[in-house]
């Protein structure tokens, strides 16, 4: 990984979003050191599986005994992401790149949003990954064109994961775009919005109409939505509404044991950097964190594979993970 004393090369891109392929150095999506955990191939792990999920069946029976219809749940202990599928919005660089390939290690099928026309070369990219490291029981994964900030296209990227697979396990919202600008016109308000939180609500809506109890959805905010950011008051406000909205969901799904969480990550190096800062920021992005250096995706990508995973993450939900370089944060 990156080093604390690492400076990147001056650089800067015209528009949102960024482009991924045009970074120096390009962001690190992957690593020979990440292993996938392969747990599911564990007797002894199958074997708990199945106990824990015989056990949750019948406590959720019994006490539900004084009802006129009592439900009688069982949850199948998927451990890790074996046989599932995974839908990740702005897939296609970035965080979202790095969660699809450790999703497809662990045995997902993926499948993953993009910005048609100004994200085709990252997003085909990014295709190739989960190709080349898919595993036997799952499935070719997919990218999607879409601009999610409507909710007719949220519709219509779901319907064409479920019409494909069958099923979504695993939602990861992650689709995002940030200006630095002194002046927030409407039209850049109701863009940002649109991408990074009107999408949540749009796509989580589809998606739990099909996602079965054991499902897990997963939103990327921000450290911006703790401690705040002067020059990113439109894109911390949604990363801020991100939090509240994670909590609140959680609060919905719990009953059909559903779970949802967030991943709050610091400065981490991806295509809304150039795509945002200029130059002279870009060539000491991160330094202000404790450890003096941003993330790398592959360094963030892990945490949504544990929060995904039952039983590992099982009595998680409503929380946010935070991954930010050692900055204290609250809230």
């Amino acid at each position: 990984m990156a080093s604390g004393c690492q400076q990147f090369p001056p650089q800067t891109q015209e528009r949102q979003p960024g482009k991924e392929h045009a970074m120096e150095p390009v962001p690190q999506a992957t690593s020979e050191e990440y292993k996938p955990a392969n747990k599911a191939s564990n007797p002894l792990s199958l074997s708990l599986s199945l106990s824990l999920s015989l056990s949750l069946s019948l406590s959720l029976s019994l006490t539900h005994t004084h009802t006129h219809t009592p439900r009688l749940v069982t949850i199948g202990m998927v451990f890790c992401a074996q046989g599932k599928v995974a839908l990740v919005t702005g897939g296609d660089s970035g965080i979202g790149r790095a969660v699809c390939y450790c999703f497809a290690l662990e045995g997902a099928t993926v499948a993953f949003t993009y910005v048609k026309s100004q994200e085709d070369e990252d997003a085909n990219d990014t295709l190739q990954m989960p190709r080349q490291n898919k595993r036997s029981n799952a499935k070719e994964p997919i990218a999607s064109p879409a601009d999610l900030g409507y909710e007719e296209n949220c519709r219509k990227v779901v319907e064409e994961v479920m019409n494909t697979y069958g099923c979504i396990d695993i939602l990861v919202n992650n689709a995002a775009e940030q200006y630095v600008r002194p002046l927030i016109t409407e039209q850049q308000l109701q863009r940002v919005f649109r991408t990074n939180i009107f999408s949540y609500f749009f796509v989580s809506k589809f998606v739990v109409k099909y996602m079965k109890a054991g499902g897990s959805i997963i939103n990327t905010t921000s450290v911006n939505a703790y401690k705040g950011n002067a020059k990113l008051l439109d894109y911390t406000s949604t990363k801020g509404a991100i939090v509240a909205f994670t909590r609140a969901l959680a609060l919905q799904l719990v009953e059909r044991w559903i779970r949802v969480n967030g991943v709050a990550s610091g400065p981490v190096w991806t295509p809304l950097i150039p795509a945002s800062f200029p130059q002279g920021q870009v060539v000491n992005f991160g330094k202000q964190v404790p450890m003096g250096r941003p993330g790398q995706p592959i360094e963030i990508a892990p945490s949504f594979v544990f929060l995904a995973a039952t039983p590992d993450s099982s009595f998680i939900t409503g929380q946010v993970i935070r991954l930010n370089g050692g900055t204290v944060v609250n809230g």
